[in-house]
């Protein structure tokens, strides 16, 4: 669970994207297509990105958007700022008056800390995590073969087919 809106997810999703691609330029078409969201919507955060300086944009043909500053340097909390407000205390499930107002409800420790860690998380995750280098310094592991079950029947079959002498295998034909 995360503390900030749809917008600001979307937004972190766009830039992700183009985190990914750079230092290629990327449409908002582009972005908005890998990212699932519509043309318009995308190209209305580009454009909200793009004045707030994380995005630098060039139009027409060949256009497209690319990051103005370097990935490392782009937080998420910087861009979930852009759209949310970020220090609005934790709300209490028991109601307006009730946390601050005498004694925490039960759930108090627990939200903070959840609402701490959220921050945290957002504070010190950057915009590199999305790109290629960072992703492959992580061990990769070769795809898993699906194996269906009539596959997998055949294959234990054949293994025990193979491990048996030939009179195991042909048990009614007479040996010499």
């Amino acid at each position: 669970m995360f503390s900030y809106g749809k917008t600001a997810t979307n937004a972190i999703a766009v830039m992700s994207y183009i985190a990914a691609k750079a230092p290629q330029r990327v449409g908002s078409a582009d972005a908005g297509n890998h990212r699932d969201l519509s043309p318009v919507f995308t190209a209305k955060l580009l454009t909200q990105l793009a004045s707030a300086g994380f995005l630098s944009g060039q139009p027409g043909p060949g256009g497209g958007y690319t990051l103005a500053k370097d990935p490392a340097e782009i937080r998420l909390i910087e861009i979930v700022a852009l759209f949310e407000q970020i220090d609005v205390s934790s709300r209490c499930p028991f109601g307006v008056n009730w946390c601050g107002n005498g004694a925490p409800c039960p759930l108090h420790d627990t939200i903070i800390d959840l609402s701490d860690r959220n921050r945290r998380f957002l504070e010190e995750t950057r915009l590199s995590v999305f790109q290629e280098p960072a992703r492959a310094t992580k061990p990769r592991h070769s795809p898993v073969k699906k194996t269906t079950h009539k596959a997998a029947t055949n294959k234990a079959a054949t293994n025990k087919a193979a491990t048996k002498t030939p009179a195991q295998r042909h048990p009614n034909k007479p040996a010499n």
